[in-house]
């Protein structure tokens, strides 16, 4: 099997954990607030815990392989956790898109329907996700990849019913706040498939995609999903999630890699 197959795979299976996780607004289950911020806490902790295990330490093996420098190692890898963080950044400031709590965010959005800002907002935190997985394969440890589709599955299914639940919250119906879920994580197989295949061009690639990849989420942490949590004065119950999250990634990257 072609690792750039396995990447689309690997990535559709972690992004179909969105619709898992959006489930119970079908059936018409709510979910309190405290309970919301400490699965997004969960996310949070998850993906905090694959940017250094999965991403950060494997591009510095694979630099100092490729350079045999440790220094170099270490700006490569500074350089990717960067520029990895530099793209979302432009992203938020370019594209028109709406965050649940603090309103419209980047270029103005004309006519743009609402409900497109909000799958905009996600498809900025999703498509660095699948990328992730991508690169985790394209690398040729599948093992590793599989931890890393693994991880990011767990944290996507909360967070798909932290979106479902917000929409339903914005007067959006069952069915379509499903879909939207849905949607906002059937772009990873696509950020899977980038992320494989341009790792799988030449090793010299790898740890930039590796550590890129690293900084996109991170920078995806650190501005929206903490943050997020800490609004409605859940911390305590958001940093046990991040907590939990981060060491159950830890032990999966561990055990699977």
């Amino acid at each position: 099997m072609s690792i750039v197959l396995l990447g689309f795979l690997g990535s559709l299976a972690a992004g179909m954990m969105t619709a898992v996780g959006a489930l119970p607004v079908l059936a018409g289950r709510a979910v309190s607030r405290r309970a919301n911020d400490r699965m997004l806490g969960f996310a949070a902790g998850v993906m905090l815990s694959a940017a250094f295990f999965s991403l950060i330490l494997p591009g510095l093996e694979a630099a100092e392989a490729v350079y045999g420098s440790v220094l170099a190692a270490a700006l490569i890898a500074g350089g990717g956790i960067a520029l990895g963080g530099l793209l979302v950044a432009v992203l938020n400031k370019t594209l028109p898109h709406e965050h649940f709590i603090t309103g419209p965010e980047g270029a103005d959005a004309g006519a743009l329907a609402k409900i497109w800002l909000f799958v905009i907002a996600i498809t900025i935190h999703n498509f660095p996700e699948g990328m992730a997985v991508g690169v985790g394969f394209g690398g040729g440890d599948i093992a590793n990849g599989a931890a890393l589709a693994t991880g990011i599955g767990l944290q996507n299914a909360p967070e798909g019913l932290a979106v479902a639940v917000a929409l339903r919250g914005q007067g959006f119906g069952r069915w379509r706040s499903f879909g939207v879920a849905l949607a906002t994580g059937l772009v990873e197989p696509l950020g899977g498939v980038i992320g494989a295949a341009a790792v799988g061009v030449s090793a010299l690639v790898l740890p930039w995609g590796l550590t890129f990849a690293a900084g996109a989420m991170l920078y995806i942490i650190s501005h929206e999903i903490i943050p997020e949590t800490h609004r409605h004065g859940h911390q305590d119950a958001a940093t046990t999630g991040l907590m939990v999250g981060l060491i159950l990634m830890m032990i999966l990257d561990v055990t699977l890699g």
